[in-house]
């Protein structure tokens, strides 16, 4: 299938990525894992190219998880200034590219110049529309459900909800992305064959796919296979095949 014969519905609206396997590429080429990780933020750009080429409207990247903090404290402090040297590099490019930016996670843990430098950053590019970027730091799925119910057990508590008005739709109206479609796409690089506490809520539907392929070693054709694959697929979101069709009197 070429790009032209490639339906524009087939491409997907909010594609999610977990970016493993910098450190393994810095270790294969007997390197500081740190030097991985400088390696995966070039692949970041390469991944915001292609959306932005290819029209998807979200793209949300989990870089740093909520256990990451317990990594040994060298590399977590040059994963600090690297992010900090991201957001101070980065974010007028993006600005100008209509690319919004948010982040999703816990920021407690952060200093108070990150934490800073990360609200400017969604402020500065607040009104962009062209790709909505979000940055998924110090963030775990199971901490996205748990705020989320904190959220709407303090509701209840105060009288603002009953009890009875909780559903999926009020959960999931406080979860970290509630402003975005779920995830069409996940993408996990690096050779492992799960999840690992990424958007478990925003999952339930997603195609997944897999690669081999260290992060800092995904260019475009790697993308465009994900894309390739996807289109491929038959998403019926618990219907049969004659339902998505538009057969239902077929359908079993």
């Amino acid at each position: 299938m070429t790009a032209a014969d490639r339906p524009a519905a087939r491409i997907p609206r909010h594609i999610a990525i977990i970016m493993d396997g910098n450190g393994r590429w810095a270790q294969k080429r007997r390197r500081p894992r740190l030097i991985g990780h400088r390696a995966g933020a070039r692949a970041v750009n390469v991944c915001i190219d292609f959306c932005l080429e290819k029209g998807v409207e979200a793209l949300t990247l989990f870089a740093f998880s909520s256990e990451n903090w317990d990594r040994p404290q060298d590399e977590v402090g040059g994963l600090m200034k690297l992010f900090t040297g991201a957001l101070e590099r980065e974010v007028d490019e993006l600005d100008r590219r209509g690319v919004r930016v948010r982040f999703i996670g816990d920021r407690a843990r952060f200093s108070d110049a990150i934490r800073r430098r990360m609200t400017e950053a969604e402020a500065r590019t607040a009104r962009n529309e062209r790709l909505h970027l979000s940055i998924a730091v110090s963030y775990g799925g199971r901490w996205d459900i748990a705020q989320a119910a904190r959220s709407l057990a303090e509701d209840v508590a105060a009288g603002r909800i009953e009890p009875a008005q909780v559903d999926e739709a009020l959960l999931s109206s406080r979860l970290a992305l509630a402003e975005l479609p779920a995830p069409d796409l996940f993408i996990r690089t690096g050779g492992e064959l799960r999840i690992s506490n990424f958007l478990l809520w925003q999952l339930a539907y997603t195609e997944l796919w897999f690669t081999d392929l260290l992060w800092p070693d995904v260019d475009a054709a790697t993308l465009q296979a994900a894309l390739d694959d996807y289109a491929r697929r038959e998403r019926r979101f618990g219907l049969t095949g004659a339902q998505v069709a538009g057969n239902p009197e077929t359908s079993e």
